[in-house]
């Protein structure tokens, strides 16, 4: 198997489904298309390569020497790791999960009125560093959030 080939064009697929995001007018079919050619065709090739890799088809160098690879201890992760497919599926994964994140916020973001000016930044540092982009997003929202959601009602 060609890691290199599959991690490259992982890649520049995933940089493409940015720009457009970030881009590209917001239109239904731009999210459809970064939903299933994007987030979705990156979540196929995960499981398509973990499945390969993890019945050894390719790769058997990705489950760790004598079946040390997992995912309940530090050192089975780094086993999973210590190849190029290892490297390449945590890869994809990474890039499936925060494109897939970026979506939201960025339909988040139209939903409650958010200037792509304020947008573009958050996007970029979710491409970035996934969980701090979210993060980021969750306290920029917040009071756009609640005052859309009105006052809360206690029941008695």
């Amino acid at each position: 198997m060609n890691w290199d080939l599959a991690f490259n064009i992982a890649q520049g697929w995933t940089i493409l489904m940015w720009a457009v995001l970030i881009l590209a007018p917001r239109t239904q079919l731009v999210q459809t298309v970064i939903f299933y050619a994007g987030a979705g065709l990156l979540c196929f090739a995960y499981a398509l390569f973990m499945a390969l890799v993890l019945t050894g088809a390719v790769d058997p160098a990705a489950t760790g020497e004598g079946g040390g690879g997992g995912f309940t201890t530090i050192e089975g992760v780094r086993a999973l790791f210590a190849s190029d497919g290892g490297v390449t599926i945590g890869w994809i994964h990474y890039l499936a999960f925060d494109l897939f994140v970026g979506l939201w916020i960025g339909r988040d973001a139209d939903h409650k009125g958010f200037s792509r000016w304020v947008q573009a930044p958050v996007l970029v540092l979710t491409l970035m560093a996934g969980p701090a982009g979210l993060l980021v997003w969750i306290a920029i929202r917040e009071r756009r959030a609640r005052a859309a959601a009105g006052p809360r009602r206690v029941s008695r």
